[in-house]
């Protein structure tokens, strides 16, 4: 029988995973574990061609990805597309809102994921500019940007609650930071204010390690001070600036590929091996200018992979 394109790709990586010999076995993954892809990265082409994606994913290297959106597939159904291709899937984002939280812990279980993260969990003020027929996502991007003290504290009862959801579904959820949780209040900010105000247990962090240096803060030092509360990291790279906390448009950090942007990796895996990091996920905002989303998710690995294990 003519083997399978599919078949194929899978057969390189597992002799590529089974024989490392010469220079390759001296390089390995950092902390020893598969390098991951959060799938929002790679979002257009996946819409394009769903099964030919996750092939091009699994060439790369992938072996781990953390899903983003359907792309109006069910649980079961995204399940095989990712078995087929020798992808494990163990953490999905709720990516939509029309759903319960119930709904959405009842799809990430069926999905076979461990982890459900979620980002912002904004009062219903925020949520109101995604509400109308036409979403104002720029209206959206501000009011994230000014939410309050307040907010941040309704935030972490909203992150509680989540937690105690999936902890019923069998899952341990997480939130996800972006740049503009590290608005002052005081001497602390909206992201001290969640890391004080959720219980450690039913709400763990994903770290989004780029999004954490863009708004001029240390990676290193939240995982040397929360060692417990990071079992998931995002891998992310922006170009060398001031410290911003523009989530989007004009001012916003400018995405670029690992290795090309201005944070070093090496302190943040050294302190993720001390701290309880269970997978990492690479995952580049859009819009890619420099080279296009398959050619730039290689050259992530690639980085990766070079670095010391």
């Amino acid at each position: 029988m003519p083997q399978t394109r599919r078949a194929f790709l899978q057969g390189i990586g597992l002799a590529a995973a089974s024989s490392m010999t010469g220079v390759d076995a001296l390089r390995a993954n950092p902390l020893d574990r598969p390098i991951g892809l959060q799938l929002y990265t790679v979002g257009d082409q996946l819409g394009k061609d769903f099964n030919g994606a996750l092939d091009q994913i699994a060439a790369v290297g992938y072996r781990e990805i953390e899903l983003a959106q359907t792309f109006g597939k069910s649980a079961s159904e995204l399940r095989t597309a990712f078995a087929n291709a020798g992808l494990t899937c163990r953490s999905a984002h709720m990516f939509d809102f029309q759903k319960t939280p119930a709904q959405f812990m009842d799809f990430a279980k069926d999905l076979g994921a461990t982890y459900a993260v979620t980002s912002f969990n904004p009062p219903p003020s925020v949520m109101a500019a995604l509400k109308s027929a036409k979403p104002d996502f720029a209206a959206f991007l501000k009011a994230l940007e000014s939410m309050t003290f307040d907010d941040y504290k309704r935030s972490a009862e909203a992150s509680n609650a989540l937690g105690e959801e999936a902890q019923k579904h069998g899952l341990q959820y997480a939130y996800h930071n972006h740049n503009v949780e590290f608005k002052k209040f005081g001497d602390r900010t909206g992201y001290d204010v969640l890391l004080a105000s959720t219980d450690p247990k039913l709400v763990k962090m994903e770290m989004d390690c780029g999004w954490i240096a863009a708004a001029g803060y240390d990676p290193t030092a939240y995982l040397k001070k929360y060692p417990d509360r990071y079992p998931l990291l995002h891998i992310k790279a922006f170009k060398s600036g001031p410290p911003c906390l523009t989530l989007g448009g004009p001012g916003s950090p400018t995405p670029t590929e690992l290795g090309r942007g201005g944070i070093d990796y090496k302190p943040i895996f050294a302190a993720a091996k001390r701290a309880g990091v269970v997978q990492y996920y690479v995952e580049q905002e859009p819009p890619f200018k420099e080279v296009p989303a398959m050619q730039a998710i290689k050259v992530d690995y690639d980085f990766l992979h070079a670095l010391p294990a």
